[in-house]
């Protein structure tokens, strides 16, 4: 998630709005990552669902801006790498062969 807020830093921070990007792009995967290294289920959880959204952002940006389709085909890698992390312990919990 530093990658992804790294990459959002990098975008929109140069576009005069910087409360905005701040509040809206930076701080939330920045915020979410630090609950999740504190051991928060529910940050995990809240990771999945902004990985969804983040995703969803960058498909968006790269079909309608040209211009933006690197960064936003890179946001969209981030974006299911964060999604794969969050949902990597329920995964290996629901298909891990039982025993005996």
């Amino acid at each position: 998630m530093g990658a992804l807020a790294a990459l959002f830093a990098l975008r929109y921070l140069g576009g005069g709005h910087l409360a905005a990007a701040l509040l809206v792009f930076v701080g939330p995967p920045l915020l979410l990552m630090a609950l999740v290294l504190r051991g928060s289920a529910r940050a995990a959880f809240w990771s999945g669902v902004g990985g969804l959204l983040w995703f969803s952002h960058g498909v968006m940006d790269a079909w309608s801006l040209p211009e933006a389709r690197l960064l936003a085909v890179l946001e969209v890698a981030l974006a299911l790498a964060v999604i794969a992390a969050a949902s990597w312990r329920g995964l290996s919990a629901r298909f891990r062969r039982r025993r005996g």
